[in-house]
């Protein structure tokens, strides 16, 4: 990926959303019961890509724990959307959803998500000498001016 050289703030035009997703591995030795649940998410996010109506714009993935923690962080258009997308009987997200329901018995797996809603101007960010990432991606970069130097700046306070 290309070094984005100096210094950067994202823009997203309007409100949007973080969501944040993930899976903690509680029993490694029960594959059969993690595995198929982890290969859930690359099928969501591919057909996510493919259908910019359904409002998902961006995602990272973060793994941890020694392989034990997955977490994908994405970022939406609205609350709508990600809801609607969601509650789709035609897309990929109700039958995984449904699935984990009925497959996990035991503890062996856990899933986990947590939603925020930001509103237009209530972020900030830097990127330094980064390739393009997170809500840079969702949005746009802007190279930091006198106006952005710092966090208080971006945020809009004096």
């Amino acid at each position: 990926m290309a070094i984005n050289k100096g210094k950067f703030t994202a823009k997203i035009e309007g409100d949007f959303v973080i969501f944040l997703i993930g899976m903690r591995i509680n029993n490694f030795l029960k594959f059969h019961k993690w595995m198929p649940i982890a290969s859930q998410m690359p099928k969501m996010i591919n057909e996510l890509y493919k259908n910019p109506d359904f409002g998902f714009l961006h995602h990272e993935i973060w793994i941890g724990g020694f392989f034990s923690k997955v977490m994908v962080v994405q970022y939406w258009q609205s609350l709508d959307q990600l809801i609607s997308y969601a509650n789709n009987k035609n897309a990929q997200h109700l039958p995984a959803w449904a699935s984990f329901h009925k497959k996990i018995t035991d503890h062996s797996v856990g899933i986990w998500h947590e939603t925020y809603l930001i509103k237009e101007g209530n972020y900030e960010t830097i990127y330094h000498n980064m390739p393009t990432f997170g809500l840079g991606k969702a949005g746009q970069l802007e190279a930091i001016q006198n106006k952005t130097l710092s966090a208080k700046l971006r945020l809009g306070l004096k």
